[in-house]
């Protein structure tokens, strides 16, 4: 009996210990059942100061400015078409030597290459043969003329006489111009008519100060007259040359109009060769007719190139701008972030804290974009590092 009670108040003591044991762990339960999470407001991200600084978020205020539209269109560099001079033989010959070679940088009047020409010869003898035969004819009719007034010789055999000079006449002053087509001076000519020297060599010279841009004859090969020998540009100017789309057309602005809006078009030059480099020309000459075929509009640009690093058939890229746009709200297309068809920016809201505000947009260039709604003048944007702040919102949304 004794062992039945001891045994049974032994139970007891379990069951009580157990339930104990039970009611506090469904207390310590209990609080975590009833407790709500702390409420995370949609659009919100919170960075800690190293989140920050390893994620290089810069912030800078909305501020208002001039923005300035801006189109680019291919080009190519040409030379200055007015200071450039393809020099041909003016008559048929045989190259002696040739002085000047490709890239060399020459002065007015330098003799490039010398030609030995039998045309120029037989042309200078033809001249020699007209003076000559002239003097004979003039001489001639003077003495008709003395015979006449001695009536020695009748008016018809003077008027003869008078009309062979009249016409020698006319075949000197042919044979005369025949040496100027050929390309000699009148200070050649009236050498050649005091020394009575026939001279068959002609000699190429440079018609102003540039450099040999082409060369295309070599010693003793024979050119004629069609044939182009040198090319010699002046390349301190160079040209741009571009076609504009038709649909861009507005975008150019002649010189005339530049000058009654008393705002010069900015206009810029890219080539590949100088990255980061910005060369500046003006615009002289717009289309007046687009190319049927490409629907495009031809422009030009003259631009000073004291160093000479614009080649001529380099590509390059014309960047044009509008008329700039006063007081205008913008941001760096940096700081715009972009999801579907959402447009928003991270507005900071305290050291910490930072808010996707979705943002209305205009026209953008290519580095700031035009805030049309959804931004105050003055609030802090984020322009840098706003994709680390976009990366731990959508991870939030997941």
């Amino acid at each position: 009996m004794f062992n039945l009670i001891s045994r049974l108040t032994q139970s007891g003591c379990l069951l009580m210990v157990l339930f104990t044991i039970g009611c506090n762990s469904a207390a310590e339960e209990s609080p975590g059942q009833h407790s709500t999470p702390k409420a995370h407001e949609t659009g919100i991200v919170t960075l800690t100061a190293e989140e920050i600084r390893s994620g290089a978020v810069v912030v800078e205020p909305a501020a208002r400015g001039e923005f300035k539209l801006h189109r680019d269109f291919p080009a190519t560099v040409v030379p200055d078409h007015h200071a450039t001079a393809d020099i041909t033989a003016l008559v048929r010959g045989r190259v002696v030597d040739v002085y000047a070679d490709l890239g060399q940088q020459v002065k007015g009047g330098d003799l490039l290459a010398m030609m030995y020409s039998s045309d120029l010869g037989m042309a200078q003898s033809a001249y020699l043969k007209a003076i000559a035969k002239l003097y004979v004819a003039e001489r001639a009719y003077e003495r008709a003329t003395m015979l006449l007034r001695e009536k020695v010789i009748g008016l018809a055999e003077s008027q003869r006489r008078q009309g062979e000079m009249l016409s020698l006449r006319a075949e000197k002053r042919e044979s005369e111009d025949r040496l100027r087509l050929l390309g000699m001076s009148e200070e050649q000519i009236a050498k050649l008519n005091k020394e009575q020297k026939i001279l068959s060599y002609v000699p190429i010279t440079a018609p102003f100060d540039g450099r040999v841009i082409a060369r295309n004859l070599t010693k003793g090969e024979v050119v004629e007259v069609t044939e182009k020998l040198f090319t010699v540009a002046d390349l301190s100017e160079v040209w741009v040359l571009a076609n504009i789309p038709e649909k861009d057309i507005t975008f150019i602005r002649a010189d005339g109009e530049s000058e009654r809006s008393g705002v010069e078009q900015l206009v810029e030059v890219l080539v590949t060769a100088y990255p980061g480099e910005v060369f500046h020309g003006k615009v002289t000459y717009v289309g007046d007719v687009l190319d049927v075929a490409t629907r495009t509009m031809n422009l030009r640009l003259e631009l000073p190139n004291p160093q000479r690093k614009l080649k001529p058939e380099m590509y390059a890229t014309i960047r044009v701008y509008s008329l700039p746009e006063l007081g205008v709200l913008m941001v760096p297309e940096a700081a715009v972030q972009r999801e579907r068809d959402r447009r928003f920016v991270f507005v900071q809201r305290d050291a910490h804290t930072f808010e996707a505000r979705d943002v209305k947009l205009g026209d953008g260039n290519g580095e700031v974009v035009k805030v049309l709604d959804g931004l105050q003048e003055g609030e802090p944007v984020v322009v840098k590092g706003a994709y680390v702040l976009k990366s731990e919102l959508l991870s939030d949304q997941i």
